[in-house]
């Protein structure tokens, strides 16, 4: 059914907290992976790949944070996000938002993937009738 417009409100204050709270938690774990590199250790790929994503996002949230701060512009929030897909922290993003990245990234790698099979197939097609 449909939602009252508090219980609206109260959701989307409950997402900007969680938001915000995983982008602390992430600030916390790259700085000690900062402090880390600072003292001669190595980093794994997974745990640079975090620090560069928490890095990339404490960047997003500069812009993120003019709608946040300044009142009644959160209400243009989602024309600058159909404009700007990536200007949000992934902190803050949807399971929904999630999901339709992962598809259009599937359906990226599956057309390629067709591609390279049609040009492999056309490749031989000819090879075999240089050898024949």
């Amino acid at each position: 059914g449909e939602k009252s417009l508090r219980q609206k409100i109260v959701d989307e204050l409950k997402h900007y907290y969680n938001g915000f709270h995983l982008l602390w938690i992430d600030t916390k774990v790259a700085a000690r992976m900062v402090w880390r590199l600072l003292h001669g250790q190595v980093l794994t790929r997974r745990e640079r790949r975090r620090m560069l994503r928490t890095c990339a996002d404490l960047f997003r949230l500069v812009p993120f944070l003019v709608f946040v701060i300044v009142p009644f512009m959160e209400f243009l929030l989602p024309v600058f996000l159909k404009l700007f897909p990536e200007m949000l922290p992934s902190t803050f993003e949807t399971e929904s938002k999630k999901e339709e990245k992962q598809k259009k990234k599937l359906n990226a790698k599956l057309e390629l993937a067709k591609f390279l099979r049609e040009t492999i197939a056309e490749m031989a097609k000819r090879n075999k009738a240089d050898a024949g």
